[in-house]
C-alpha cells in the first residue's frame, strides 16, 4: 500500500472560504420562574424562543430546552418553590453586547426578558 502525502490547499482558497467557516458556539440561559402560593401553575417554552441582538437584530435560534415542556405540552410547576429550567440557543455574533430573551408566540403571556449584559461564558441566570 502507497502512502499518500497530506494534500495542500490553495492560500487563495484558503482565504476564499475563510468567511464562510462559522465558529460553533452556543448560548445557555438558565431560568427561573418564581415560587408561586397557588397550585396549577402550568408553563412550557415555544420553540420559536430567541435571543436578539440589541445592536444588530439576530436572532439566535432554540436549539435545546431541559426541565420544560416544549409547545403544545406544559410542565406543572409546584407551588412554594422556584421553579429552574434551561434553554440553549445557537451563538450570539461577536460584537454583541446586550441581548433580549423572547418567547415569539401567537398569544399573550410570552416570557420577555429585556436588555441582558453579554458576559465571557455565554451563560447566564435570569428570572422569567
Amino acid at each position: 500500500m502507497e502512502n499518500i502525502d497530506q494534500p495542500s490547499i490553495a492560500k487563495e482558497i484558503q482565504e476564499s472560504i475563510a468567511p464562510k467557516v462559522i465558529e460553533e458556539k452556543q448560548v445557555i440561559v438558565h431560568c427561573m420562574f418564581p415560587a408561586s402560593p397557588f397550585w396549577g401553575n402550568m408553563i412550557r417554552i415555544w420553540p420559536t424562543t430567541v435571543l436578539i441582538d440589541k445592536e444588530s437584530g439576530h436572532e439566535c435560534q432554540l436549539v435545546h430546552a431541559e426541565n420544560i415542556s416544549i409547545f403544545p405540552n406544559w410542565t406543572e410547576v409546584h407551588p412554594m418553590k422556584d421553579y429552574w429550567f434551561t434553554l440553549v440557543f445557537t451563538g450570539l455574533p461577536k460584537d454583541c453586547s446586550r441581548f433580549d430573551l423572547k418567547e415569539v408566540i401567537p398569544e399573550e403571556g410570552g416570557f420577555f426578558v429585556p436588555n441582558i449584559k453579554r458576559n465571557a461564558t455565554d451563560i447566564y441566570r435570569v428570572k422569567i
